[in-house]
């Protein structure tokens, strides 16, 4: 099923999850231990990312054909840009579909590691929105998501122009939109009603990922486009004893987030969930009550 219809058709909020394809192959067990752990949350589709540069390409392709055969979940594989050219994309997609697998997230990508500027990694796709078109063009049944910056994107200072390059990606074809991750809703809001200034129609999903760690509160603003951390959210995590009751604090907060969103109707919510069931069971758990 398109995820698009999934969206169109749901009538309360729906969820998903995000997964990444482990390096190492012990590792892959334990990833299916989580899908198994969080499988009973009823996920309207999950999806799987590409490495930094296309680097896990490999096995993105083998999770995401082994999560449809043996779960039956609905799957949106990411293809990006990066080092991608038309006749390997086509070969992709045209495996995806023998697979039953009929949705994509279409991204521009991370520069790899080792070189010094993206031009070096762009072949056929240099922007987003020329996968969009390609996919939209050969793959016309193929569902097509593309990615939202609530807090901007970190490569066009002007958010006029950031807007007006993600509406030229709807008009090419996209079906929905993802956003990167947030802790302060009032970006989400912001950002939804300056796409729907420019036109922009299509449901536009909140990503969510829980502070659950010191270190990764860091990390994250570090690699998730730089993402803002709240004063709020930030003077608690830096109090806190423990990671566990940092754990604690960052649920909490995403939990709130999750509910506020869900009270303003918005289609769905994303979960980035780091291969790790017990945040996001926990967020459940406290929606639930």
């Amino acid at each position: 099923m398109l995820v698009k219809e999934i969206l169109n058709a749901a009538a309360k909020p729906v969820f998903s999850f995000e997964f990444f394809p482990p390096k190492k192959d012990e590792e892959w067990e334990t990833l299916f231990k989580t899908i198994a752990a969080l499988s009973p949350l009823n996920p309207s589709y999950v999806s799987v990312t590409y490495g930094a540069g296309g680097s896990t390409r490999s096995r993105t392709h083998s999770l995401v054909t082994r999560i449809q055969k043996e779960t039956g979940l609905t799957v949106v594989s990411h293809l990006t840009c990066i080092c991608s050219d038309k006749e390997e994309t086509g070969t992709i997609l045209q495996n995806y579909r023998e697979n039953g697998i009929n949705n994509v997230l279409a991204l521009r990508g991370d520069k790899p590691a080792g070189t010094e500027s993206l031009a070096e990694s762009i072949k056929d796709f240099p922007h987003a929105i020329d996968l969009v078109r390609f996919i939209k063009t050969n793959y016309p049944d193929i569902g097509v998501g593309v990615a939202g910056f609530p807090e901007g994107h970190p490569e066009t200072p002007n958010r006029l122009l950031e807007i007006d390059y993600l509406k030229e990606k709807v008009d090419a074809g996209a079906d929905y939109i993802v956003t990167q991750l947030f802790f302060d809703n009032r970006d989400y809001f912001d950002f939804v009603e300056r796409c729907l200034i420019a036109g922009i129609t299509v449901p536009i999903i909140p990503g969510i990922m829980p502070v659950t760690t010191r270190k990764g509160m860091i990390r994250m603003s570090e690699l998730a486009q730089g993402a803002r951390i709240p004063a709020p959210l930030m003077k608690k995590v830096l109090n806190a004893g423990s990671d566990t009751e940092v754990a604690s604090i960052g649920i909490e907060w995403a939990t709130g987030q999750v509910q506020e969103l869900i009270d303003h109707q918005i289609k769905g919510v994303h979960f980035y969930t780091l291969n790790m069931a017990d945040a996001t069971l926990r967020i459940f758990r406290n929606l639930q009550q």
